[in-house]
């Protein structure tokens, strides 16, 4: 690239190597051209010339090739730019930026312009290149097909590498903004230099090697990517899955065996192939002694073979023998076997053609142009031809070729992945499509068991930041870093994730529970105090102690006539014997699901029994103070604690604790309640009080009769006699308390189902400390100690 500062007068422009691919492609316009004027339907009576020029895929010389088309090559002595242009069209550029600044120039002058390898999508905007056509997809499209094969494969974690030049930069452009809203990201953006620096391409090389992306997306020409691989493979880089855009992903000079190692693998998105008869025999026609005046024929032999055909063209390299000739191992100039980029310039060729011919055949009067006029074939100007090229549509091989408003056409990419042939060579393998006019999301067609991956291997390569969060946890983006490198947090207790990768983790229903996985929402356990090992453990204690209570019943109704049975109020023990019996049994509808009926019957039945039971025993202790103060003179508190009397106190204490219970039913009964907020995992069936002034009346009204009847058996304890039956009840009231003050604070602090067990065994308890303290003894004497069964015994009165 010279210094034109504008202060000498430039030199000719000299290009650094040869390109045999791109001069097949020259070629292959020349085929074409032959092939439409040896036609008798198409373009009759009427010649197509052409002039080639060379950009050096440079932007500058690209301009001065422009210019050169339009004034001759030498731009001084020109001559003036009178009537219709002589030049109808132009076929180029390849590079979409040398195709933008030869649009620019030709824009004046109206001259369209057909490219068969410019895909930067910059080129689709008609206000600042209204004469630009393609028969190349723009990279709108490209982009999307790439981002739908990194989501596809689940690449998330990717490296971008572009050539300096338009091209690179709108394509990188076009892919971030698709992968928006993916699961993909970016780990680094790198730019190979439009004029190669090796310092810099080393540097880039080392970002590719310490990075942890191991899948690298690469926008760039032949031109650059050639040099960067050579130094790639002295690097000696491996495990990169290069993603290949369509500008060189079948480029023929990377099929040597030695780029395998490295390169194999590869797969991107080419340029639909097709096929053109009559190519390959037509490459081969071209010889140096065929044209021995041609330059670029010399720099094809010298490009093949190294050596020069005619040294009189002043070459350094050594004169050819003669003998070489063009062999299908050159396949950088005779691959013929798929072409791509070689049969979009034959469709470029041939869509002028078509034009032009219907442009000839346009009948005066019914023309498109103004007053219905036509062109006039021996004076067509270029925005006449441009005209008919915007509506041009014909078919060619069995594709149909036409242009949208914005002069793009064909949407259809060929999925290539580079695998080994024969001898080592990569082979360009066709394992896909993607098919842009399908519906989003369908596009793109894969047959994944045919694609060889990066190293040989037929498992796809992973690619990510961080490894994917499994189900039972979500991520947690690092703080400074990307979406893609985030941390697996386990989800909460009650949350589930039944996705891999899920962002948050879901709450469950009211009614359920995550499972320990945290994978699934479970119904959640219901507990209640049922038939398990605690349960069956108080039934059996609540049978036994009935039972107990019903033996000592029926050892005093069978000793009922003797001493310690009449001495001791008969009527009022058996009454507590009836109500302990009671007791016990109302222990066990604390046990089993709890229903209406059953709550509603749990505390009432308890509440009453128990006052039945300690209104049974106050009665029997008004009587033993009544009995002892009776035998003081002038005393007769007797009448006043008749059966009849001890019947009336025992009803009357009775049906307060019934008038309490029927208020509670009526106003706020115990219903079924499912606790889940004690602990969150289950649910916790259970009784809910209804009114808890009601409970804690009942309750209390329990505790003033039992601390009433403590009182007095405790002013009674020192009366006389052998059998004192006040100690027995103080002793029984004593515990009577002493389990329903340790009640209270362990009911209130148990959870659950435990509430349930400790309330019943509150009542098993006082039950069996009521009928141990208070009968005991009494048994004990009648069974074993007969002979103290006497009431001189028990009256403290017997012969010593």
């Amino acid at each position: 690239m010279p210094d034109l500062n504008c202060t000498y007068r430039p030199s000719a422009v000299k290009c650094n190597g040869f390109d045999p691919r791109a001069f097949r492609w020259a070629q292959t316009m020349r085929l074409a051209v032959e092939e439409i004027n040896q036609s008798e339907k198409l373009l009759p009576n009427h010649t197509l010339g052409y002039k080639i020029f060379d950009s050096c895929a440079y932007p500058l010389t690209g301009q001065r090739a422009a210019l050169a088309v339009l004034n001759g090559p030498d731009e001084a002595h020109s001559p003036t730019c009178i009537g219709a242009s002589p030049l109808l069209a132009v076929i180029g550029e390849s590079g979409s930026a040398q195709s933008i600044v030869v649009s620019r120039i030709l824009q004046p002058f109206r001259i369209p312009m057909i490219s068969y390898f410019s895909s930067c999508a910059c080129l689709s905007d008609r206000r600042k290149y209204p004469t630009f056509f393609r028969v190349i997809p723009n990279d709108d499209y490209q982009v999307k097909a790439i981002a739908q094969l990194l989501v596809r494969f689940n690449w998330t974690w990717v490296g971008l590498v572009r050539g300096d030049h338009e091209y690179g930069r709108f394509a990188v452009q076009g892919l971030l903004r698709e992968l928006q809203g993916t699961r993909v990201c970016v780990a680094y953006q790198e730019m190979i230099p439009l004029l190669y620096n090796r310092q810099r391409a080393l540097e880039i090389m080392r970002v590719m090697r310490s990075s942890g992306a191991k899948v690298v997306v690469v926008f760039s020409a032949e031109g650059e990517m050639t040099p960067f691989l050579r130094d790639y493979m002295k690097q000696n880089i491996t495990g990169i899955q290069w993603v290949a855009s369509e500008a060189w992903i079948t480029a023929s000079v990377f099929t040597g065996s030695e780029y395998y190692p490295y390169l194999g693998g590869t797969i991107g998105f080419g340029i639909r192939q097709g096929h053109i008869p009559r190519l390959s025999d037509y490459l081969q026609t071209v010889e140096p002694h065929r044209y021995p005046s041609n330059p670029l024929v010399q720099e094809l032999w010298g490009a093949l073979y190294g050596c020069a055909p005619s040294p009189s063209f002043g070459s350094v390299l050594p004169p050819c023998s003669g003998e070489e000739s063009l062999l299908e191992q050159h396949s950088a100039y005779m691959n013929t076997s798929s072409p791509r980029v070689a049969y979009n310039v034959y469709k470029s060729v041939y869509a002028i053609a078509y034009s032009l011919h219907n442009l000839l055949l346009c009948q005066p009067g019914s023309g498109p142009f103004h007053n219905n006029s036509c062109a006039q074939s021996n004076n067509i100007h270029p925005w006449q031809l441009q005209h008919y090229l915007q509506d041009v549509a014909f078919s060619i091989g069995g594709e149909e070729v036409n242009f949208d408003l914005k002069g793009d056409s064909i949407l259809y990419y060929d999925v290539i992945n580079w695998q080994r042939g024969s001898e080592g060579k990569i082979e360009f393998v066709n394992v896909g499509l993607f098919d842009g006019t399908k519906a989003a999301g369908k596009e793109l067609v894969i047959q994944e068991e045919r694609i060889i991956w990066a190293g040989h291997q037929s498992e796809v390569l992973v690619s990510v930041c961080s490894a994917s969060c499994l189900p039972g946890s979500r991520k947690a983006v690092r703080r400074g870093e990307p979406v893609c490198c985030f941390d697996c947090v386990l989800c909460d207790s009650g949350k589930i994730s039944n996705q891999t990768d899920s962002i948050d983790c879901t709450a469950c229903p009211q009614d359920f529970w995550s499972n320990t996985e945290g994978t699934a929402c479970i119904p959640k356990k219901v507990e209640f105090l049922t038939y398990d090992s605690l349960g069956i453990a108080l039934t059996v204690i609540a049978v036994v102690g009935a039972c107990l209570t019903l033996a000592v019943l029926a050892v005093f109704l069978y000793h009922r006539n003797t001493a310690i049975v009449r001495v001791n109020n008969s009527e009022l023990s058996f009454f507590i014997l009836l109500s302990l019996v009671l007791c016990f049994l109302c222990a066990l509808v604390f046990i089993g699901e709890p229903t209406s009926w059953s709550c509603m019957l749990r505390h009432t039945a308890f509440s009453i029994t128990f006052s039945l039971c300690i209104s049974c025993i106050l009665g029997k202790t008004l009587v033993v103070l009544a009995v002892f103060t009776a035998t003081m003179p002038g005393n007769n508190i007797m009448k006043w604690l008749g059966p009849k009397q001890q019947r009336a106190i025992i009803f009357s204490c009775t049906l307060v604790q019934v008038v309490i219970c029927a208020t509670w039913l009526i106003d706020a009964p115990p219903i079924p309640y499912r606790n889940t907020q004690y602990e969150r995992s289950k649910i916790i069936l259970e009784c809910s009080v209804g009114s808890s002034l009601a409970f804690w009346c009942v309750l209390g009204y329990i505790g003033l009769l039992a601390c009433l009847c403590f009182v007095l058996a405790f002013l009674a304890r020192k009366l006389p006699g052998n059998f004192n039956e006040a100690k027995f009840i103080t002793f029984s009231m004593l515990i009577f308390c002493a389990v329903w003050l340790a009640f209270i604070p362990a009911y209130i602090s148990s959870p659950g189902n435990y509430a349930d067990a400790v309330e019943t065994f509150a009542i098993l308890a006082s039950s069996f400390g009521l009928l141990f303290c208070l009968f005991a003894p009494k048994c004990y004497i009648i069974l074993l100690k007969p002979e103290k069964n006497t009431k001189q015994h028990l009256m403290g009165k017997e012969k010593k």
